[in-house]
């Protein structure tokens, strides 16, 4: 039988997280089924693409070493359909490329697929300034808006931008060597859309029954224009004290993921009129140049087409009032986590106030005096010495029968 690799390497914020999710949580179900998800840990394509591309990436890096290699492995073992998916892996250069083609069989009897996700850049844009602050960046918007509509390109977010969002380059470096029905661009659908429709086209794609296997609520979490703003000043005070695993935490997962998202009534962030101008305009260009190329298109091209311009609301200069509510609403938060932290660790003093006292109690028995008394010896007697050995020995065996 053929194998069959489908490799979905991005665009990020186009529901790659929710259709992984899936994956990794369906992975049993869908080894049934004939489909290979290959996972032990949610992160494990992340880093299988963090050591591919040798990318750094504050750190998590260092337990990156062999990933790659190891996915591939189980893949090549398999003789039904295996799916790989992350989103930086758009990023990957054509060297990159030919080395992943290659280990996953390209030249073999390995049938590969491409699939790369997209969304039309007036969405992108701003979705991608708000992962950069939850991600604890400390740029403006303004500026972020300039550096990317730098011809150059100089700045660090505009590289990694257009290296993972410029769809006809991502297709080019990865589609290259592959038949053009073999690379599937999958659109996500316009604003307003079924909640379900994206998954739809992720599962037709994949062969899963989109009904058998169904989104969860994880989402990656979207902040109002004023909770922006804020976030982005707090990483201003933070990004010098704060260690990056407490900073995911709280900071992250806490206030931003399960907190201060989708807070109500407050603006969304969007594109002022020139920079929608500009995104629009471009976007309709890859949509003429996709056109030509004949790759599987799952969707629509046109959704890449970007819809009417939202109301803009500047974070940079938003309304006081608003970031200082949302400010209040952080501290709230974090006071209350302080605080059920405080009773936890006051409860773990309790307990560990009784095990020293027990200890201590212990300690004053004549068994446990006598055994103090051997170890001594046993440092200068062989004899003694032999007869702790025998005695460690049986203890350990006595333990494990029990």
């Amino acid at each position: 039988m053929t194998r069959r690799v489908l490799l979905h390497v991005g665009a990020p914020k186009t529901g790659t997280s929710f259709v992984q999710d899936i994956l990794f949580t369906n992975r049993a179900t869908l080894r049934e089924r004939g489909i290979l998800y290959p996972a032990d840990r949610h992160d494990a394509h992340f880093l299988a693409a963090l050591d591919l591309m040798e990318l750094p990436w504050g750190g998590l890096e260092r337990g990156a070493g062999g990933a790659w290699d190891r996915l591939v492995a189980e893949v090549r073992e398999w003789t039904g359909t295996a799916i790989i998916s992350h989103e930086i892996l758009g990023t990957a250069s054509r060297v990159h490329v030919a080395r992943a083609l290659e280990s996953l069989g390209a030249h073999d009897d390995t049938e590969i697929h491409i699939v790369y996700s997209a969304r039309d850049l007036v969405r992108q844009i701003p979705a991608e300034w708000q992962e950069n602050v939850k991600h604890r960046r400390t740029k403006q918007y303004g500026q972020f808006l300039e550096d990317l509509r730098d011809e150059q390109r100089s700045a660090e977010v505009a590289q990694w931008f257009w290296g993972v969002q410029e769809v006809p380059d991502v297709l080019d470096r990865w589609a290259e060597s592959i038949p053009r029905d073999r690379v599937h661009l999958v659109t996500v659908p316009p604003s307003g859309s079924s909640p379900t429709l994206l998954w739809e086209r992720f599962a037709g794609l994949f062969g899963i029954d989109p009904e058998e296997f169904k989104p969860t609520n994880k989402a990656n979490a979207s902040l109002g224009v004023p909770e922006s703003a804020m976030v982005r000043r707090l990483n201003e005070r933070l990004n010098d004290v704060l260690p990056n695993h407490h900073y995911r935490t709280f900071v992250r997962e806490l206030l931003v993921h399960q907190n201060l998202s989708g807070r109500p009534g407050s603006p969304r962030l969007s594109l002022p009129e020139e920079a929608y101008r500009w995104a629009s305009a471009l976007g309709r260009s890859w949509v003429s140049e996709l056109a030509l190329r004949g790759y599987d298109v799952v969707g629509e091209l046109d959704d890449l087409v970007p819809g009417p311009a939202l109301p803009y609301v500047d974070p940079d200069h938003c309304d006081e009032h608003d970031v200082s509510e949302a400010a209040i609403d952080a501290l709230a938060i974090m006071t209350n986590e302080t605080a059920r932290l405080r009773d936890v660790e006051i409860e773990l003093h309790g307990v560990i106030d009784e095990l020293v006292a027990a200890l201590e109690r212990f300690r004053g028995t004549r068994t446990y005096r006598a055994k103090e008394r051997l170890v001594a010896i046993s440092r200068t007697n062989p004899l003694a010495r032999f007869g702790l050995a025998v005695y460690r020995r049986l203890r350990g065996k006595s333990s494990r029968s029990t």
